[in-house]
């Protein structure tokens, strides 16, 4: 490694232009939003014109049901007695109650197609809702992180003027920001925008199916937009749990890893994952909440990623001063003395656990596992509530 000064004004040219973008990423994201609500509020107006042409059905209904009651025993009775009533009489009688009754069979038949629609338009508006507010806790995720950004990172550069391994930490820092909005710019785009223009053309495609073909292909297409609709669902809360999983605001540190490593355990089939939980759990501030997770997040991604394990342990002492975090794997393990001062993922734990003022240790052997200990104080923390 050469010996450079940092080039500060790079640096911040570089951290502008990187906060500029997601900006605009945030943008794009928003008026995804926008616009799925837009379409919910025009599948909701149509839902609302569906119930009213559904009640003004239901009226007409009964008062054809009362008329065709009557018709019937008008009908009755002259074919009872036909020979005190004309030819004339009688063909009315015949035509008024087989008029009713046809009138009767169709508004029964609209009755009938206007309840499927309701029915599927109740469910479609469902689905577009959760979408549209996970879209917006989405924003809201990226909102959080420029906030971050422009309040503490933005003068990272002059304080890493000192140390060539925390220059090199900066420089990853950006680098892994900006792949990180790529890769929500490309899984926004990819995934649920593509999945909601989808499921809007396939709906248009249900219903000219059953106008042209039938129910029998309208309900396939039906199907096949129903999976839509839930991949779009998954995909939306795969991006946001990747932001920050809402347990972790809602319920704290202790709920939200266990969600976390379930999540996990799910995908990775060949490898249990074990959490324990000792003490009585509560609630911290925020940025420690925060902190805690991202500690045990980037540990287990660790171990996946380069050990190889098939057995992960997740351990969480909740004392009165200090909470412990002991996570342990059997996978492959690794030379400390050569990893520690290059690894990304280290340095970024390290520089956690000392804004946190803890202790971080690490006991790894080749072909025996890794055990990484955090010792966080919490003397000073109130509850959070």
């Amino acid at each position: 490694m050469n010996n450079e000064p940092i080039d500060i004004k790079t640096l911040e040219t570089i951290f502008n232009s990187m906060v500029r973008t997601m900006n605009q990423s945030k943008n794009d994201i928003y008026a995804i939003s926008e616009q799925s609500r837009q379409n919910y509020e025009q599948m909701k107006a149509e839902l609302e014109k569906v119930k009213q042409d559904i009640c003004l059905l239901i009226k007409n209904n009964d008062l054809l049901e009362t008329k065709s009651r009557q018709s019937r025993r008008r009908l009755a009775e002259v074919s009872k007695n036909f020979q005190l009533y004309s030819e004339v009489e009688v063909r009315e009688a015949y035509e008024a109650a087989n008029n009713l009754h046809l009138k009767l069979s169709m508004n029964e038949m609209e009755e009938k197609q206007l309840r499927k629609r309701r029915d599927e338009l109740e469910r479609r508006l469902e689905g577009l809702m959760e979408t549209i507010e996970r879209a917006e806790q989405l924003v809201t995720q990226v909102a959080t992180v420029i906030n971050y950004l422009t309040s503490d990172l933005k003068n990272v550069g002059t304080a890493l003027e000192d140390a060539k391994q925390k220059q090199e930490f900066s420089i990853r820092i950006i680098e892994a920001q900006e792949e990180e909005r790529k890769r929500l710019s490309r899984d926004i785009h990819d995934g649920p925008a593509q999945m909601l223009a989808n499921v809007l053309l396939r709906a248009g495609l249900v219903e000219k199916l059953f106008n042209e073909e039938g129910k029998t292909s309208a309900l396939s297409e039906l199907k096949t937009l129903r999976m839509s609709v839930r991949a779009a669902l998954i995909e939306v809360r795969r991006v946001i749990f990747d932001l920050r999983p809402m347990a972790l605001d809602d319920l704290g540190v202790g709920p939200a890893l266990k969600k976390y490593l379930s999540k996990i355990e799910e995908f990775e089939k060949d490898v249990d994952i074990h959490i324990q939980s000792i003490g009585n759990e509560r609630r911290f501030h925020t940025n420690i909440e925060a902190a805690v997770f991202r500690l045990v997040q980037e540990s287990v991604s660790n171990a996946l990623k380069h050990g190889k394990p098939s057995s992960i342990w997740v351990k969480v002492e909740w004392l009165r001063d200090t909470l412990n975090i002991i996570i342990k794997d059997n996978g492959k393990g690794f030379d400390i003395n050569k990893v520690k001062e290059k690894s990304f993922g280290l340095i970024g734990m390290r520089e956690r656990v000392d804004l946190l003022k803890g202790v971080m240790k690490i006991n790894s052997t080749i072909g025996k596992g890794t055990l990484i200990l955090f010792q966080i104080p919490l003397k000073n923390e109130g509850n959070k509530n």
